[in-house]
């Protein structure tokens, strides 16, 4: 055979490879609290369009992300933990050259105890550029790559921008939040400007359009635009439902949304509803969209959240987390522990639930061995490949996690090995109630579970109305309740796969016992919990495992000497919008 002969066989094998490479959707929900779908019990509001891939596809019931949106977004992107790649605290803020190390090297003195090491790195972070990313992997199968959405991974060079990074195409903004309608972002009140583009080109003229109904239209677009010969990539990163600047109203949504809601008397948790309403209804439209285009039969569908939602009014938001413990920013169940499912025709099974461990890690070696990659191809991964586990309903590969280790200021961490978890250092105390949805007009951040269980019901002593759900006087029919005799339901958490027979896949946990607020100060000892009995962390069972506390504090110690430092810096005035045309844009030159 010639040299044409065989370029040309070559050719046309790569070329029928290609096609037979299923298209991918990523959606990204930010701040989607774990209580806000109905497919895990919400009867406040709705999600159909969710509920319906969900039900039909594999619903993640043991699944993990990061305590807070940049740390998560760097994982799913590049396979790797933040603790690995300088991300692990906090977010980029604004003006932040992600940056150079830290001047001074932070480490609590229970990491010292330990034995830990520190560790400096002489470059410049955003997502560091060494980490080579989804788009770029799956570039190189010959997938075109597009973007929609929030990026939130570093801008203060053009290097670290998402069209430097492997997508073809950028329709979104670069920072972390920013108002639903005229796209401007606000750090502080002298730190505010225009972050709304398509690629690296400033839009000004789409003022008065509401960002999810924007990124349903460009979604659309780049669906029927694309040429079918050619496998998708699409990663759809949602600015719903996180809070938009703080100046007036945050929370944000086109009136006929809301008005969805009425039943819902607390005019935030309405106006929250009616953002996650918008964002249900831009999943099935992009779904209606990839059937009407024949593509639906080749493509796999990653539904995350970024990391637990903001409930109870912190970061003004009204998302929620019930019955788990915690907040965003917490290493708590409901700051970590995310709403998750994969949905597609190419999974040999579906229509179950999965308890398999999966962490945002997961998703790169996951979805690469899916398009056909070569896994082993994908170095320095903290990610595993759960492909034929999720697809074939086996048994997962993933034994632990890490949710992280954060040294900042007095340190914590958390860490899950099977069924336990430990958590170290202040992990968020001040978020460590279980806050059910608001639903009162009166409801507001002092709402709380009490230490009273009546009859399954939650009751709030000062109020002495139920709550949880639907709970107006009207119709408490709809009050969701306790399951008291909750063993049947431990049983299905502890299984590693069942079906759900259409049936909302609900967290139980029992009743509350009158010390779980009190039985547990990480920051004085070490908590352990054993969450596949105990998801809503109400009892500390450190002092009776001393033991296992032992094993997971060496564990900790081994992954704190393989991190790096966090590399935040200091805000720099040079990139403030003002010196920029009143706009958030790139002002280092590499």
């Amino acid at each position: 055979m010639d040299i044409l002969s065989l370029v040309t066989v070559l050719s046309f094998s790569i070329g029928c490879l290609a096609d037979q490479r299923p298209n991918i959707v990523v959606i990204v929900a930010d701040d989607l609290g774990y209580n806000d779908v109905s497919f895990h019990g919400s009867n406040q509001i709705p999600t159909p369009n969710i509920d319906a891939l969900a039900y039909s596809g594999i619903i993640l019931n043991n699944y993990y992300v990061s305590p807070i949106c940049t740390p998560t977004r760097g994982a799913l992107m590049s396979g790797r933990h933040p603790i690995h790649t300088g991300l692990q605290h906090s977010v980029i803020f604004a003006s932040e050259k992600y940056g150079l190390p830290l001047k001074e090297k932070i480490m609590p003195q229970w990491f010292k105890d330990l034995g830990y090491r520190t560790h400096m790195v002489g470059k410049k972070y955003g997502l560091p550029l060494e980490e080579k990313i989804m788009p770029e992997w799956f570039k190189d199968l010959g997938y075109r790559t597009h973007m929609i959405g929030k990026w939130h991974l570093g801008m203060f060079a053009d290097e670290y921008l998402p069209t430097y990074r492997g997508f073809e195409s950028h329709y979104g903004y670069y920072q972390g939040c920013e108002d639903y309608y005229d796209h401007t972002y606000e750090a502080v009140p002298e730190y505010w400007g225009i972050d709304w583009r398509r690629n690296l080109d400033l839009i000004r003229n789409e003022t008065n359009m509401y960002s999810t109904d924007l990124f349903t239209q460009e979604a659309v677009n780049v669906i029927n635009n694309h040429n079918t010969s050619e496998p998708l990539f699409l990663y759809l990163p949602h600015q719903a439902v996180h809070s938009g600047n703080t100046g007036g109203d945050p929370l944000q949504a086109p009136q006929h949304y809301v008005d969805r809601f009425l039943h819902i008397k607390n005019y935030h948790r309405r106006l929250y509803a009616g953002m996650l309403a918008a964002l249900d209804d831009s999943i099935g439209q992009v779904v209606k969209t990839l059937t009407d285009k024949q593509m639906m039969d080749n493509t796999i569908i990653v539904f995350t959240t970024d990391n637990g939602g903001p409930a109870n009014g912190f970061d003004a938001n009204a998302a929620n987390n019930f019955p788990l413990r915690g907040v965003k920013a917490t290493l708590w169940e409901g700051g970590v522990r995310g709403v998750g499912f994969i949905h597609s025709p190419l999974l040999k099974k579906q229509r179950y639930v999965s308890n398999h461990m999966l962490h945002v890690c997961d998703w790169l070696p996951t979805l690469y061995s899916a398009a056909g990659g070569k896994v082993s191809d994908l170095k320095n991964l903290d990610g595993v490949d759960q492909w034929k586990s999720l697809s074939d309903n086996k048994k997962g590969l993933r034994t632990e996690m890490l949710h992280n280790i954060d040294p900042h200021g007095n340190g914590k961490a958390a860490l899950r090995v099977g069924d336990y978890k430990i958590l170290v250092g202040d992990v968020g105390m001040a978020w460590d109630d279980w806050y059910p949805p608001w639903q009162n007009p009166t409801d507001s951040d002092r709402y709380h579970v009490n230490n009273t269980v009546k009859y399954g019901h939650i009751k709030d002593i000062s109020t002495s109305q139920n709550f949880n759900g639907i709970t107006n006087k009207e119709d408490d029919s709809l009050v969701y309740e306790m399951n008291i005799d909750n063993t049947k339901s431990l049983l299905k958490q502890s299984m590693e796969s069942y079906n759900h027979n259409g049936l909302p896949v609900k967290v139980d946990c029992g009743i509350k016992p009158a010390n779980a607020s009190t039985n547990c100060d990480p920051r004085v000892s070490p908590c352990l919990y054993n969450i596949a009995l105990d998801p809503c962390e109400y009892n500390n069972i450190a002092d009776s495992n001393k033991d296992i506390v032992i094993e997971m504090m060496v564990k900790l110690m081994q992954y704190g000497n393989t991190a790096v430092p966090p590399l935040n810096t200091p805000v720099d005035p040079a990139g403030n919008p003002k010196y920029h045309n009143g706009a958030w844009v790139p002002w280092v030159k590499l």
